[in-house]
Formats: C-alpha cells, structure tokens, sequence
C-alpha cells in the first residue's frame, strides 16, 4: 500500500517527519513524498534541506513562487498545486494521502486527491484560529477528509459537527510533543558558536505573522508589537521569518529594521526543527503569535506571550498569556512570564495536546484501517 505524505512548510514537515519514520517501518506501506510550498524558495530559507537531512526521500516537487502581494498570488499558487498534483497522483498511483494543518497550499492538494478520488488522511482537524483565512481552510480539509486525527477531545467534536462520521476521528494527541520527544536537542553553547550570538541575560523566541481575516493592520501591529520590545535591556530577540502569507514583507521590512538598531536581536529565515527546538529549551519564552508558542513552548514549561486574534480559538495551557496590540501590555506581560512567581505556577501545567505518541497512534490506525472502503461517505448528522 502506497501512503504518499504532503509538506508545503518548514513547520509541518517538522511534525509530519515522525509520522513518516513511523509509516516507513510498517512493512505493509510503502512511502511517498511530495515536498512544495515554500521548501524550494531561498527566501524562505530553503528548507527542502531540511528533510534531505532527515534522510526522507522526496519522490516529487512542486516548485512555486511567492509574491505575497495580494489574493492573486494566493490563487496563482493554489492553481499551481492543484494542476502539478493531480499530473503527480496519476502516476504516483498512492492508496491514501495524508496532509496535515491549514495552509492553502494543502487546501489545493487536498482537492486535487479527492478531485482524483484518493482517501485523504488529516492531522490537526477541528482546531480554530479566528484571526486567519486558514480557519476556513482548515475546515474545508476536514470535509474533503476521509480519516481524521486530532490532538484533543474538543477538536474531535468539532469534526464530527462538521457532518464526519465519529468511526473515523481520532484523538491522538498533538504533533509537537512527539517532535520535542524524539528530537535530541543541542547545547546552548553550541548554538552561539553555530550562529555567533553571545546570549545575555535573557533571551526569547519571536515569531510575528500576519492576521490574514484581517484588512491593513499588519503595518500598525508590528509596529506596536516591535516598539515594545524596544525597553528590554540584558535581553536578545531571536526572530524567525514568517510564513508566506500576504503582508508577510511588511513584517520581514520592520524587523530588519528593528534590528538595525538592536544588535543583540537576530533574525533567520529557517533554524530546522532541532535547533529551533533547543532555542525554545533554553530561552525564557516566545513572543508573538505563531502556533509553536501554543503547540510545542508549554511543553518545556516556559511562557508564551501571544499578541492579537491570530490563534484565537485554540486551546491554550496556563503558560500562554493572551495580551492586545498595546505597548504596556505587551511589556507587561513580556515581565510576567519571566517572574518566579509564574515559572513556579506553570511547572504543574495541564498540557491540552497530550503526551508524545502520536505518531506511533497515527501508523497504527492507517494499518488496520480498510482504506479501499472510506472514499465514499455520506454527510453524519448530529
């Protein structure tokens, strides 16, 4: 049985890489893999490296440009993958594909397999981010779906809600737990030798992306969100590039900017999954609003300051303190999750996507799961 797998991004390849070695070692598949997105571009740090490191074979690319300029490049890149996957699964000839997330890149491979009427395998279904188009995209994967795997009970309602038949959701916990358990982790002097940064006092993970529901905001955000970072003294401010979403130069622009003026902050286009993961171990938390400061920061009992409406939705752990677009509160809750008084409160944290494991769960249930049987499904009401 051919299982293809699907990664468009630095991120879900990070977390679909363990399904993926699971998959492998069951004798009765046989894996494929078709890397696009932005893994191909330099300027997003081209992270197809990333998973010829890893020693995952990639049977196919799809390689696009990004502009980010507006709903055209989104649509032209959608157009692309639609047409260059449905060529690939005709010869490729997979007995399911597993794609994982939200993006549209995987929105147009989704369709383009159920187009070609091969069952669709999706991780990470049934979760809610307010503040981005991808809620929405998220949730038409889920429709197009056949089996579905979700980090936590909540999410699995949610799919069932959306008409999915409750035989084929499965709770088997986040993705992010199982990275952060099978990744060995390097030394914090490694890592300033490695990329030449000498560590102060204090430093935290930044990732900043654009709320994509919303209209010409991003500009006046990051501002806001860059401006009170400006006070923190003794402190180094590791950014990482956004996604490739539209307004996403804007947010590349002020950071340079930014640290032009700050020579102890560092900005990378891609760090790989083991040392953004160490990054994470060693700092006194992330600041921003990208997903890995909900996902995988709790997990090392540290604290996250998530800015704005961009995750709003998702289930979060004590350690993950919500603030608004405003200098002081931003500043203010930066202060928080440095203090002792909530380092001690967080280390007993309830952890809402589970423990390390899901990967094995993942192979398992594809295993025993007739898959010629589940492409036709009927719409399950509650």
């Amino acid at each position: 049985m051919k299982i293809c797998f699907i990664t468009s991004t630095r991120a879900d390849f990070g977390l679909l890489n363990n399904v993926i070695k699971k998959v492998r070692n069951k004798k009765k598949f046989k894996v494929q893999l078709i890397a696009s997105g932005t893994h191909f571009s330099k300027k997003f740090g081209s992270t197809f490296k990333e998973i010829n490191k890893s020693k995952s074979k990639i049977n196919n690319k799809i390689i696009l440009k990004y502009d980010s300029k507006g709903p055209a490049s989104i649509t032209s890149v959608m157009a692309k993958c639609l047409n260059e996957a449905t060529k690939l699964f005709k010869t490729m000839k997979p007995d399911l594909v597993v794609v994982l997330g939200d993006r549209y890149e995987i929105l147009a491979f989704t369709l383009s397999a159920y187009i070609s009427k091969i069952p669709i395998a999706h991780i990470h279904g049934g979760e809610v981010t307010r503040g981005v188009l991808d809620d929405a995209f998220r949730h038409s994967i889920t429709k197009l779906s056949h089996i579905h795997f979700v980090a936590n009970r909540e999410y699995r309602k949610r799919v069932i809600q959306l008409g999915e038949n409750p035989k084929n959701v499965y709770v088997v916990g986040g993705l992010g737990a199982d990275s952060i358990a099978n990744t060995k982790l390097i030394s914090k002097k490694e890592i300033e030798k490695k990329f030449k940064i000498k560590f102060l006092k204090y430093y935290f993970l930044v990732n900043f992306q654009p709320e994509t529901i919303s209209k010409n905001k991003t500009k006046k955000q990051v501002k806001i969100f860059l401006s009170a970072l400006h006070s923190f003294k003794n402190t180094n401010f590791i950014f990482t590039f956004p996604g490739a979403d539209i307004e996403n130069e804007i947010i590349i622009r002020e950071i340079k900017r930014f640290i032009r003026k700050n020579n102890n902050s560092y900005l990378f286009k891609s760090l790989g999954q083991k040392i953004f993961l160490s990054l994470l171990n060693y700092s006194n938390g992330m600041i921003g609003n990208s997903s890995s400061g909900l996902l995988e920061m709790p997990y090392f009992r540290k604290g996250t300051v998530n800015i704005g409406e961009r995750q709003s939705g998702r289930l979060l752990s004590k350690s993950i303190i919500n603030t608004e677009f405003n200098k002081l509160k931003i500043q203010k809750s930066i202060k928080k999750i440095i203090s002792r008084k909530f380092l001690r409160k967080i280390q007993s944290i309830n952890l809402p996507y589970g423990k390390p494991g899901a990967s094995a769960k993942i192979a398992n249930i594809i295993k025993e799961k007739k898959i010629n049987d589940i492409f036709k499904k009927s719409f399950f009401d509650l």
